[in-house]
C-alpha cells in the first residue's frame, strides 16, 4: 500500500512513517521548514518533499505524483497556548490547509482512505460525571486551536474522510514547547549543573488522558486498514492524570531534585480542567493501548539526557575551537 503523510517530520509523523515502512508500505510525505527525518533505515520505499499546504497547486501536483491509497493528514499547528497569539495563522494552516489537502486527494485519488488528525480540545469543558467522553458529544471549542480543528473536522467529514480526536499523545521526539518534554529537558539541564535547580512550570492542575505515541501509531495503522468513512474516532486510553502528577512521576524517574516554580508566562488563558476519552470505536476495530504512560516518561527522560550530553559535547568543541583560533592566546593575556 502507498501511504502519504502530511507533517511527516513532526512528532507523530516520524514515528508513523517508520512503522508503515516496517509494515511494507511505500511512504510519501511532505512538510514545511527545516525539520528532517532519519530515513537511513527506510530505503527506497520512502520519499519526502518540502511543500506548504497553503500552496494548493503545489500540493495537488504532489498528490497526483504520489497516487496514494491512503492519506494521513498530520500537518498543521498544534500548540494550544500559542494559538491565542496567532488565531489568524491557526485558521489559515489548520482550516485552509486541510481544505487544500481534501480537495487535492479527492480530485486525484477519490478512492483513497483519508484520515485527518484532530484533537480532544474540540470537546471543551465537559462535566466530570459525563466523562470519559464519547464521539457523540457535541463539540464546544474554547481556544483558537480548538476552533480551527473543529472547523477542519466539518470539512473532513463532508469530504468522506475519517477524523481522529487525539487526546494527549506523549513520547520521544515530542517538541520541547510541550509541557512534559520541557520538564524533561529542564531536569536534564539541572542534572548536569548547566542551569539552577529550578523547574519552571505552568498550571499543573489540568487532568489529561495521556496516550503513548506507540499506541497512537498503532491506532493510525488500524484506521488505515479498517477505518470507516465519515466517522470520528477518539484516540484515548480512558485514564487520566494531572500534569502535576505526571511531573512528579518524571522527577521520580530522573532522580533530580529541583524547586518547582510557577511561571505565569507558561499559563494558558483558558485551560480545560479535565479531558478523558472513550475509545470504544477504535477498540471495536481491535485496537487496545499497550503501553503505560510511565514508559513514555522514561523515554522522554532518556532522550532529554542524550540531548543534554550532545549539547555539552558541542559546547566543548566550540570552546576548544575558540581557544585554538589564531590570536586566542594573546587575547587572553590582555
Amino acid at each position: 500500500m502507498r501511504t502519504l503523510i502530511t507533517g511527516i517530520t513532526g512528532f507523530v509523523g516520524r514515528h508513523l512513517a517508520t512503522r508503515l515502512v516496517e509494515d511494507g508500505h511505500e511512504v510519501w510525505g511532505c512538510a514545511v521548514g527545516g525539520a528532517s527525518i532519519d530515513n537511513r533505515c527506510l530505503g527506497d520505499r520512502f520519499e519526502v518533499a518540502e511543500i506548504d499546504l497553503l500552496n494548493a497547486e503545489g500540493f495537488a501536483r504532489f498528490v497526483r505524483r504520489a497516487a496514494p491509497d491512503a492519506v494521513v493528514h498530520l500537518g498543521g499547528l498544534s500548540h494550544v497556548g500559542a494559538s491565542f497569539g496567532r488565531p489568524d495563522l491557526y485558521f489559515q494552516v489548520n482550516v485552509l490547509g486541510t481544505r487544500n489537502v481534501l480537495a487535492a486527494v479527492r480530485q486525484a485519488c477519490p478512492q483513497a482512505r483519508l484520515i485527518v488528525a484532530s484533537s480532544a480540545e474540540v470537546y471543551g469543558p465537559v462535566p466530570e460525571d459525563e466523562q470519559p467522553i464519547s464521539e457523540e458529544r457535541a463539540v464546544d471549542p474554547r481556544s483558537p486551536y480548538a476552533w480551527s480543528k473543529a472547523s477542519a473536522e466539518v470539512l473532513t467529514l463532508e469530504a468522506g474522510g475519517i477524523v481522529t480526536r487525539a487526546f494527549n499523545i506523549i513520547g520521544p521526539g515530542q517538541a520541547p514547547s510541550f509541557a512534559l518534554p520541557s520538564f524533561a529537558r529542564q531536569l536534564a539541564g539541572i542534572e548536569t549543573g548547566r542551569v539552577p535547580a529550578q523547574l519552571n512550570v505552568g498550571d499543573l492542575s489540568p487532568r489529561r488522558d495521556f496516550v503513548h505515541v506507540a499506541d497512537a501509531i498503532r491506532a493510525y495503522c488500524v484506521l488505515i486498514e479498517k477505518g470507516e468513512a465519515r466517522t470520528v474516532y477518539n484516540l484515548a486510553s480512558g485514564c487520566s492524570a494531572s500534569v502535576g502528577d505526571m511531573l512528579d512521576r518524571l522527577r521520580a524517574t530522573s532522580g533530580v531534585d529541583a524547586e518547582v516554580v510557577r511561571d505565569e508566562a507558561r499559563v494558558r488563558p483558558i485551560d480545560v480542567p479535565l479531558l478523558v476519552g472513550d475509545a470504544s470505536r477504535l477498540r471495536e476495530l481491535g485496537w487496545r493501548p499497550q503501553h503505560a504512560a510511565d514508559e513514555a516518561l522514561e523515554a522522554l527522560w532518556h532522550e532529554a539526557r542524550e540531548q543534554e550530553a550532545s549539547q555539552d559535547e558541542a559546547r566543548l568543541h566550540q570552546k576548544d575551537a575558540c581557544e585554538k583560533a589564531p590570536g586566542a592566546a594573546s587575547a587572553e593575556g590582555q
